[in-house]
């Protein structure tokens, strides 16, 4: 009896201890990027305009999952991505219809796999995985950039478009003089 007594009371012990320690969650930030849904990020651009930054991707692409894994896990993307952008992963062979405002995009069920209508729009009827999009704050294109790409490069890219240098200078010179400039520790 004194040994069932005891195991209870250590019992209980461990059960007040462990559900004492309450979660931290609300004050850390957010891990990884946050990745909306096509309609999402429509959505709230009409409230808080904002750019688009869209991967269009396929579950059997393996540099998509590279990117994956590696670009869109750097720690200055993500941050980068999260602050200027509405961040959405757009599977290109999505089945599913998808509506933004009057204009519906369907899959079409051609080819050997198919592919959904918004993907051909996006990639300008050359699809190509991965490929990441750009989108003003009106969600008109900038410019879509087929391949994968390598998080330094990358951060050049959305810094590049993020800041609006696409409408001052060239690519070339912002990666050569101000890019180094902005981020010399890249």
């Amino acid at each position: 009896m004194k040994q069932f007594i005891t195991s209870s009371l250590l019992v209980l012990t461990l059960l007040a201890v462990s559900t004492s320690f309450k979660a931290d969650t609300g004050n850390r930030p957010a891990e990884g990027i946050q990745w909306l849904t096509i309609e999402e990020a429509y959505a709230r651009i009409q409230k808080e305009p904002r750019k688009v930054l869209i991967d269009v991707y396929t579950d059997w692409c393996g540099w998509c999952k590279v990117m994956d894994r590696e670009t869109f896990k750097n720690k200055a993307v993500v941050e980068y991505v999260n602050k200027k952008y509405y961040a959405v992963k757009l599977d290109a062979e999505q089945k599913e219809a998808i509506t933004l405002g009057d204009k519906k995009y369907k899959y079409l069920a051609e080819g050997g796999r198919g592919i959904n209508e918004i993907a051909l729009a996006l990639t300008n009827n050359q699809p190509s995985y991965p490929t990441t999009v750009f989108l003003d704050d009106k969600f008109n294109m900038i410019q879509p950039l087929p391949g994968y790409m390598k998080a330094k490069e990358f951060h050049q890219i959305i810094t590049f478009i993020g800041e609006d240098y696409h409408k001052k200078e060239d690519f070339d010179t912002y990666k050569s003089k101000t890019y180094r400039e902005l981020y010399p520790a890249k």
